[in-house]
């Protein structure tokens, strides 16, 4: 068998494991003027909401309620905002701030900022540098086929941080690699878990954020309109896990999802020209 008919026989198996849904987002809120461009979203121990913006924004975190509205800002000391993507938070209630966006692939200053629990009563918390790279990656950027090392999406599981880089590939594979580093300040190379096919679209099948449920069982990837929702696997091989897609329906530029609950996902989309700059929920069936 050749190489060729191996992928396109992966491709298949994989997508025969997909089943696809369609499903409308329940609006909670809209979200501040200040807040445009929200690109991280994650559960405080409050019930309230930690959010971030990507690059070109400010080095904070924001807490908004369920309607959206803004409670307070923190100014994150010596973390500077490159490109934060996302958040995610563990069961101690430290805050992780994935500083890795590299839409060029160019960045060789990839960093996971961890803020712990104690110093998130602070107005200026201080934060702990999780550097890493990708192995596979020698050049920056690499050649158009191999553009997989942009990142918008990971959660906390068991002590590691687990990473699912952003698809940017010409001509596109729908693949999303899946690394994963240790939860520690220190510098790290991230270890390769394997890939995982999404679905052929490049225009919908990137992920844009990422997180697992409080029990462990369901991992969410959020895409362009889309969510990839992964049960049956056991951590780190998720590369056999039962993927069911939902279409959300939308056009906006959604970019953030958390958990608030195993079975309820919050949502949240930047601004763009249809729309978007609101809060969601989107109950699993």
């Amino acid at each position: 068998m050749n190489k060729l008919s191996l992928l396109l026989l992966i491709m298949v198996a994989q997508t025969c494991a997909q089943q696809n849904f369609l499903r409308e987002l329940e609006p909670m809120g809209d979200l501040p003027s200040k807040l445009k461009e929200v690109s991280g979203l994650e559960l405080a121990d409050d019930g309230h909401y930690w959010v971030i913006e990507d690059s070109g924004n400010q080095d904070e975190i924001y807490k908004i309620d369920d309607k959206g509205h803004l409670k307070e800002s923190l100014e994150i000391d010596h973390a500077k905002n490159e490109d934060w993507e996302d958040l995610a938070m563990d069961k101690e209630g430290n805050l992780y701030i994935g500083d890795f966006g590299n839409n060029q692939n160019e960045r060789d200053d990839l960093v996971i900022y961890k803020v712990p629990k104690d110093e998130l009563d602070r107005k200026k918390p201080n934060a702990d540098k999780i550097e890493f790279r990708y192995p596979q990656q020698n050049d920056f950027p690499p050649k158009k086929d191999s553009l997989y090392y942009d990142t918008e999406g990971f959660f906390h599981l068991n002590g590691h941080l687990y990473i699912f880089t952003k698809n940017r590939t010409r001509p596109y594979s729908g693949k999303t690699l899946m690394y994963r580093v240790p939860d520690e300040e220190g510098s790290f190379e991230a270890q390769f878990l394997g890939s995982l096919f999404l679905c052929g679209d490049q225009n919908r099948c990137s992920v844009t954020s990422a997180d697992i449920s409080p029990d462990g069982k369901t991992i969410a990837l959020l895409s362009y309109g889309l969510v990839f929702l992964l049960t049956d696997f056991t951590a780190p091989d998720f590369s056999q896990a039962t993927i069911k897609i939902v279409d959300l329906k939308t056009n906006t530029q959604i970019e953030s999802v958390c958990f608030a609950d195993d079975k309820t996902l919050i949502i949240a989309d930047e601004k763009n020209p249809f729309g978007g700059q609101h809060l969601y929920k989107y109950t699993i069936d």
